[in-house]
């Protein structure tokens, strides 16, 4: 037997870094996200003997363990041990060598939720293989107390959902880490609208997530009155993101991305830098209305909305910076695993 998952990326369109704590305790954060058609996959293949092996096939990455309940954190493969030693811990112990494969569509550090979505397809292969009795929400959860409590890994909320849950969503985040997930009933034109519309753009950059949103965190607690109120204003953007889209007024949609394009930047020091300011303001002369840098920031891909056919002159503006348009399509499932 060969257990598969896979889970897909999210572009984050409005109220990013809302659903980060301490915000979210304090205030409740909202975020409006999507799935799309860049994945995360997990493979387990049960192996002779007393052997673990671990493999990212796209970080060419490998390491091999003895059959031990927990494996060392060494920053080796971290991810992968976190939710094997979790597993494990909350579980029961696997009593068979195995061999566990990760491949991931995007760059670590891009901004699309790469780490939480993987951690979310590791967690469908083990489930898939152990027959847990997991729910959406529970492997969402669980994905986040991976890496958030266990890995002490600096980070939101949002990435675990939208990877399990997948389609388009209105999150809300509460204290307690209680998180409400309201899928949006979306006309099928409106999505191709804004599927058309949409640029996504890799910067050929990454970055460390983490150390933005340390600070981000950090300006909340010492209550910094402009780095708050850019958070405010980012989950009233998701808001009116939310009515632009589910009314079909996409014509609104680059100005309220542009809008929170500005808030963002007020909430930490690295989310933006030179290069990401001239790439945008390059993309918004050459016909795009307004845009956002995914993620936490400081590097990864950013999104353009481009209205009409704009899009042509906008990628085409963007290729001296020497970064990569990337195509994609909305998917509306979540996380999918498999036995073969």
């Amino acid at each position: 037997m060969i257990y598969r998952s896979k889970a897909p990326l999210r572009i984050g369109l409005a109220g990013g870094g809302t659903d980060v704590s301490p915000y979210s305790d304090l205030y409740g954060g909202a975020i409006l996200n999507a799935t799309i058609s860049l994945n995360a996959y997990a493979t387990i293949e049960p192996a002779e003997g007393h052997t673990i092996t671990l493999e990212t096939n796209d970080r060419n990455e490998k390491q091999e363990y003895a059959l031990l309940e927990s494996l060392p954190l060494d920053g080796k493969l971290d991810l992968l041990k976190g939710v094997y030693n979790c597993i494990t811990r909350d579980h029961g112990k696997i009593n068979k060598g195995f061999k566990l494969s990760t491949f991931v569509d995007a760059p670590a550090g891009s901004g699309l939720g790469t780490s939480s979505t993987l951690v979310v397809a590791i967690i469908g292969a083990f489930a898939e293989m152990m027959r847990l009795p997991l729910g959406e929400y529970d492997i969402a959860h669980y994905a986040f107390e991976v890496e958030r409590k266990y890995l002490n890994l600096a980070g939101g909320k949002q990435d675990q959902y939208a990877a399990t849950f997948g389609g388009v969503n209105f999150m809300e985040f509460y204290g307690d880490d209680k998180v409400i997930v309201n899928p949006l009933r979306i006309k099928q034109q409106y999505l191709f609208e804004l599927e058309n519309n949409l640029v996504l753009y890799y910067t050929s950059t990454s970055r460390e997530s983490a150390r933005i949103i340390e600070q981000q965190s950090a300006n909340v607690v010492s209550k910094q009155e402009a780095s708050i109120e850019a958070m405010h204003q980012l989950k009233q953007q998701s808001q009116m993101m939310k009515e632009a889209l589910l009314k079909g007024k996409l014509n609104e949609f680059g100005e309220i991305l542009d809008y929170g394009y500005q808030q963002k930047r007020k909430m930490a020091a690295g989310i933006s830098n030179p290069l990401m300011e001239e790439i945008y303001e390059t993309a918004k002369s050459s016909g795009a209305t307004g845009g956002k840098i995914s993620g936490a920031g400081g590097g990864g891909f950013m999104i353009f909305y481009c209205p009409g056919t704009t899009k042509y002159n906008v990628i085409k503006s963007l290729q001296k910076f020497g970064g990569v348009h990337r195509n994609y399509a909305f998917v509306e499932h979540g996380l999918k695993t498999w036995t073969i």
